[in-house]
């Protein structure tokens, strides 16, 4: 178990400032048609699909991690694949695949031990933050998100959107000031199929299924 969290650790270090923008669907009176419209392609169950560069620099220490892989996100479900990693979680079960070690661990999806689970990010995001749009350069748009919760995930996030609406770079500054940048590549909007959260398990892998444990 304690290998699997440590896993989870490093890829959700890579997408939690995405999962961040896309959980916030329950807020309503908000003057922000691109960031609306975005959360509307969720609602209508598309994917979006990028691959990523991720940075988070601690202010504290002066270490940077980078992160880089693809990501899948839907609105309740999510796949990233990262160096030697995979890592799917369907709503239900979570499967997690370390590469270094060679096997999968398969266990029931509790969202009450997920930090990052949309149930645990929207408590109290639905009317502390602010939101507004700015036009920039090339058709594109940056979104700023902020609060002054102090029990907020986050503090400020920005959001570019390209001319098409689609996610191109997302900045967020945590509760301790730390910096984490997201850059997605060829990022776009998917129809969600049977096989885009499919995970098929690689050859010679060890499946460790802790649903089974009592």
């Amino acid at each position: 178990m304690n290998s699997m969290k440590s896993l989870q650790n490093l890829v959700f270090k890579a997408v939690l400032s995405f999962l961040f923008l896309f959980v916030m669907d329950l807020q309503a009176d908000r003057t922000s048609p691109k960031f609306d419209d975005l959360k509307d392609r969720f609602e209508r169950n598309e994917v979006f699909s990028a691959t990523f560069i991720h940075e988070f620099n601690d202010t504290f220490t002066g270490e940077q991690q980078l992160t880089e892989g693809t990501i899948w996100v839907g609105k309740d479900r999510y796949k990233i694949e990262s160096g030697n990693s995979i890592m799917v979680v369907d709503g239900e079960i979570s499967r997690v695949y370390d590469g270094t070690k060679g096997r999968v661990i398969i266990s029931e999806y509790e969202e009450e031990d997920d930090d990052f689970a949309p149930s645990r990010m929207l408590q109290g995001v639905d009317d502390s933050y602010t939101v507004r749009e700015e036009p920039g350069s090339e058709g594109r748009t940056r979104v700023h998100l902020s609060t002054e919760d102090p029990f907020a995930m986050f503090m400020n996030v920005t959001i570019w959107l390209n001319a098409s609406g689609v996610p191109v770079r997302i900045e967020a500054i945590d509760q301790v000031d730390n910096e984490l940048i997201t850059y997605f590549r060829n990022g776009s909007f998917i129809t969600e199929t049977e096989e885009t959260f499919r995970f098929h398990p690689p050859e010679g892998a060890e499946l460790i299924d802790l649903r089974h444990d009592s």
